[in-house]
């Protein structure tokens, strides 16, 4: 694959840095989600902690001037959502230049089994050799046929030798004047 321009990896090195910092700062929020904090400030009597109740959330809230975890951890997950679909539409929309070869699945597959690409490359090599033996016979045959046909239409049908040559010439053949 030839190598990227400059300024597209610039721009997509910049937007996995992106992309790095969203998971870091989900990782962070994560680490440090109050549960009962999370929820709104409502107590949550399934937690061992049921001593919070929802005037010292709203007291540590409005104190601190923080945010609940909850919402931290959404904007986060927002950002790291918008990071990753900048990061798809970059690699989703190459250049020409940075277009990936086609790789068929059979050659994957083959890999996969642990054999050789090389050998892959060479039996698909020979199998359209033969192929293209193959139509290149049927081809002759089929113009030996179009050739003797037409010999034959002129030789019984005399008035039809122009439409008959016409025919050969469109076909690839050399038209021929049967003796008269």
């Amino acid at each position: 694959m030839a190598p990227m321009a400059r300024a597209d990896q610039d721009t997509v090195e910049l937007q996995l840095k992106e992309t790095i910092q969203s998971l870091y700062q989900v990782l962070v929020q994560v680490s440090a989600y109050d549960v009962n904090n999370g929820a709104g400030g409502s107590s949550n009597n399934n937690t061992p902690n049921s001593s919070f109740s929802p005037a010292s959330s709203s007291a540590a809230a409005g104190a601190g001037g923080a945010r609940p975890s909850r919402d931290v951890l959404a904007a986060e997950l927002r950002a790291l959502q918008s990071s990753l679909q900048a990061v798809y539409a970059t690699s989703s929309t190459p250049t020409p230049e940075q277009a990936m070869p086609h790789i068929p699945p059979e050659l994957v597959q083959y890999v996969e089994k642990g054999r050789n690409p090389d050998i892959y490359t060479r039996e698909f090599v020979e199998l359209v050799r033969r192929q293209n033996q193959t139509m290149r016979g049927k081809q002759a045959a089929f113009a030996s046929f179009r050739d003797v046909l037409a010999g034959e239409m002129d030789k019984a049908m005399p008035e039809l030798r122009e439409d008959t040559a016409r025919v050969v010439t469109a076909t690839g053949g050399a038209p021929h004047r049967a003796s008269q």
